[in-house]
């Protein structure tokens, strides 16, 4: 027997946006730059090659933020040890929305997302390297 779901992506998505910090690609593209954001791509390796990189953003595969947020972890990376905002991002703006929550909960603060992710800022013109 399959399992049973009881709580779907859809609801964890509301959660999370319930309780963080949503960008507009807009407000994200005027925040590039900035010495005190720092921008985390969550994205996988492939989707990087394939679509490009946004310049000055520390690139952290989804499945390793828990550890290397955490100062305490033997993966802890300097990038989140800083007073930055963390504004973080995926292809299309679920996982970062995720992420932000579980940033967030962690102590990482203040952190945001981008609605629409990659995708939103490529969209409306903001910088990429290919």
């Amino acid at each position: 027997m399959p399992p049973v779901i009881t709580k779907g992506y859809k609801a964890l998505l509301e959660e999370a946006e319930a309780v963080i910090r949503t960008l507009s690609v807009e407000e994200a593209v005027a925040m590039a730059g900035r010495e005190d954001v720092q921008f985390v791509d969550l994205r996988d390796p492939r989707e990087l090659e394939r679509e490009g990189r946004m310049p000055g953003a520390f690139h952290c595969p989804r499945g390793m933020l828990e550890f290397w947020i955490d100062p305490e972890s033997p993966y802890a990376k300097p990038a989140f040890q800083q007073d930055k905002t963390y504004v973080f991002f995926c292809a299309g703006g679920w996982r970062s929305a995720l992420a932000a929550k579980v940033a967030q909960e962690m102590g990482l603060k203040p952190v945001a997302h981008i609605q629409g992710g990659f995708g939103a800022w490529k969209k409306h013109g903001g910088p990429v390297d290919a």
